[in-house]
């Protein structure tokens, strides 16, 4: 009888400490991923081009190789954001690049987001050249959130977007899109046209 209650206790004991294991399991709070902002720090563009301006030494300056980039054409691709600026460049003494269709087709290009934005915000910029640069901004799960574009209306036209090459979502990029807003209007700034 000793045994048997002995054996009783025993079990008891060791199915007690099997289930007083259990875990409770809670869901994670919401957070978001961290994101390290590197000192914002400039470098000139190299001689070749009809333009000037300085871009972000954070940034790898790349010639386009799309099958339809023009000579002209570069990228600025920010490797730790997985994020690219585009810039394209057309000539206005060129009589196939009309000034009105170009900006036609920059305005196109923005709006054409309007269906997954919602926020569009456009607005004139007046830059250290003396001449004006035309900035749209863009909120929501759009895959460009900042568009530029520039023109001294006889000679050049210049364009730039930024966009990400991930699927996290805007709101948890915030900190970064600004980052690269903050240099692209840098850009602006430093901006100048080669005659």
């Amino acid at each position: 009888m000793r045994k048997t209650f002995n054996l009783i206790f025993a079990s008891t004991i060791i199915l007690g400490a099997i289930l007083s294991c259990e875990e409770v399991y809670l869901p994670k709070p919401k957070g978001f991923n961290r994101i390290d902002l590197p000192e914002p720090r400039y470098q000139i563009l190299p001689d070749t081009f009809p333009y000037n301006f300085q871009y972000s030494d954070h940034s790898v300056l790349t010639r386009d190789d799309s099958k339809n980039a023009e000579r002209y054409w570069v990228n600025l691709i920010y490797p730790q954001f997985d994020a690219i600026v585009q810039i394209t460049y057309k000539s206005l003494v060129d009589p196939r690049n009309q000034p009105q269709v170009l900006l036609n087709e920059a305005f196109e290009l923005a709006m054409k987001h309007n269906v997954k934005a919602y926020g569009i915000e456009e607005s004139l910029i007046k830059i250290p050249n003396g001449q004006v640069a035309s900035v749209t901004e863009l909120e929501g799960e759009v895959p460009t959130q900042f568009q530029f574009f520039t023109s001294d209306s006889t000679h050049h036209f210049f364009r730039g977007a930024l966009y990400f090459n991930t699927a996290t979502k805007n709101d948890s990029l915030a900190p970064v899109i600004e980052y690269i807003k903050t240099d692209m209007i840098h850009l602006l700034n430093s901006f100048e046209w080669k005659y």
